[in-house]
């Protein structure tokens, strides 16, 4: 997905955030296909020490509207709610989708981000792009889940003898 170009102040993009909520992500990202997402969490973790959350918001409450908020300042307030910033080793992700605005924001805490290039996260999230510009929304955020996995298990392997302590929920998050 890619930065619209209406102002963040736009009536456009008010009618867009207003019309799109939770109802929206959930015909977009099936039932089922949210529990596939899930499982897909779920799965990656068992082979790593990381931490990985998933959110996909419609559109932005009419509040966050009023003050300006982007999407990557949504995934900031969203990663410390959701406290992906609060894992042993600092090492959780966040992928958040902003459907309203087309927007995309991988946030990884700093145990994380200090071992990976920056480069490498503006990668994944072209990808998921790519996969969100041609409607393959679920098989795009699957790769992306894959791709954070091999990222966390080449820097948090678990090692023989580690106990998987899966520290915040694998349920992707729909607002």
């Amino acid at each position: 997905m890619t930065s619209t170009s209406t102002s963040p102040s736009s009536p456009l993009r008010w009618a867009r955030h207003l019309w799109l909520d939770a109802g929206n992500v959930r015909s977009t990202l099936t039932p089922a296909g949210l529990e596939r997402l899930e499982a897909r969490v779920r799965e990656s973790e068992t082979r790593h020490r990381g931490e990985l959350r998933l959110c996909v918001e419609g559109g932005l409450p009419a509040g966050a509207l009023w003050a300006g908020v982007d999407a990557h300042s949504r995934a900031v307030d969203l990663f410390g709610r959701l406290r992906v910033w609060d894992t042993e080793q600092n090492n959780g992700v966040l992928i958040y989708l902003l459907l309203a605005d087309h927007r995309i924001e991988i946030l990884a805490d700093r145990g994380l981000a200090s071992q990976t290039p920056p480069d490498t996260w503006r990668q994944l999230t072209d990808a998921l792009a790519g996969s969100l510009r041609e409607g393959r929304f679920e098989e795009g955020l699957a790769h992306a889940i894959d791709q954070v996995g091999a990222l966390m298990r080449e820097r948090y392997p678990l090692r023989p003898g580690d106990q998987d302590r899966n520290e915040l929920p694998d349920a992707v998050v729909v607002l």
